[in-house]
C-alpha cells in the first residue's frame, strides 16, 4: 500500500494512539501527494504524473534526517484533467471537487492537531487549485501553515540533461518525464511507440507562450496530434535515474526547511 514511500513514514499505516501521542505535532510535516490519471502520449501509462511525486517524496524521506518528523499522506491519484479528456483514459475532476477535496483533507489533519502540510502537486494543470485551497486554509485557521508546492519547483539538474528545445517546448510526456518512467517504472513504458512532437509555433515577436509569464488557455489537442508536447525518443533510464536523485534531493532540503519553519509575523 506504502508504494515508494518508506513504510515508517507512511501516515495511514499509524494507529490514532500513535497520532495522539506524537510529540511536537505542530511541527510535524505532513505531505500530501497530488497526481493526476490523465494520458501522457503513446508510450506512457496514465498514472505518470502520480508516479513521479510518490517516487520522489519516497526518495527523499529515504534521505531525510529520521529526526525530523514527516510523513506521506495516501496519494490523491485524481486531479484536474479537463484539457486532457479529449485524449481516451483521461479522469479528471472538475476544480470545484478537487479543491473541495484537498480543503477538506486540509481540516482533517488540522483536527488531529497538525499544523504544517505540504501539497506536493505533480500535475501542470492544477498549481492554481493547491494555491488557492492553502490560502483558504490559512485563513481559515492562521495558525495552519499550507505549503502549496510543485514537485519539480526543487532545485535540481535536470535542465543540464535536456536540449534547448525540449527546455523551451517540451511540456508533457518529453524527455524528463519519459526518463524518469524510465527508473522507476520501466516495465510501464513503451519506448518503441514514442513520438516527439513539439506545439505550434507563435511569431517570433509574440509574447504568448504556451506556458509562461503571459500565457493563454488550450487543450492538449490544440498543441498536439498524439499527446505528447515534447521529444520522448532521447529519454533514458540513466538520465532518469539523474533526475530522480537531484529532485528527491531539492525535496529533502524544502522538507527541512518547513520543519524549522515559523509564520511571518509583521512588526508593530
Amino acid at each position: 500500500m506504502h508504494s515508494f514511500i518508506p513504510p515508517e513514514r507512511f501516515f495511514p499505516y499509524l494507529s490514532w494512539i500513535d497520532i495522539q501521542a506524537m510529540p511536537n505535532k505542530e511541527n510535524v510535516v505532513l505531505i500530501q501527494p497530488v497526481g493526476a490519471i490523465e494520458q501522457h502520449g503513446p508510450h506512457l501509462p496514465l498514472i505518470v504524473d502520480a508516479a513521479i511525486g510518490v517516487a520522489v517524496l519516497g526518495k527523499a524521506l529515504e534521505k531525510l534526517d529520521v529526526r525530523i518528523p514527516a510523513y506521506a499522506l495516501p496519494t490523491l491519484y485524481y486531479g484536474k484533467s479537463n484539457e486532457h479528456w479529449h485524449f481516451p483514459g483521461t479522469i479528471t475532476l472538475s476544480a470545484e471537487t478537487l479543491l473541495a477535496t484537498i480543503v477538506e483533507i486540509g481540516e482533517s489533519v488540522y483536527r488531529a492537531g497538525f499544523r504544517k502540510l505540504v501539497l506536493m502537486n505533480s500535475h501542470g494543470g492544477q498549481p492554481q487549485v493547491m494555491e488557492i485551497a492553502a490560502r483558504d486554509l490559512h485563513i481559515n485557521y492562521s495558525d495552519f501553515l499550507v505549503f502549496p508546492l510543485f514537485t519539480w519547483r526543487v532545485p535540481h539538474i535536470t535542465w543540464e540533461l535536456l536540449s534547448p528545445q525540449e527546455k523551451r517546448l517540451g511540456i508533457h510526456a518529453g524527455d524528463a518525464e519519459t526518463s524518469i518512467m524510465l527508473s522507476i517504472l520501466p516495465n510501464q513504458v513503451k519506448m518503441e511507440k514514442a513520438v516527439a512532437e513539439y506545439p505550434p509555433q507563435q511569431p517570433e515577436d509574440s509574447l504568448l507562450s504556451v506556458e509562461g509569464k503571459l500565457s493563454f488557455a488550450w487543450a492538449t489537442r490544440d498543441l498536439s496530434k498524439s499527446g505528447v508536447v515534447g521529444d520522448p525518443t532521447t529519454a533514458t533510464k540513466e538520465k532518469g535515474d539523474r533526475i530522480l536523485e537531484s529532485v528527491s534531493d531539492g525535496w529533502v532540503q524544502v522538507i527541512k526547511d518547513i520543519y524549522a519553519f515559523k509564520q511571518p509575523q509583521a512588526n508593530g
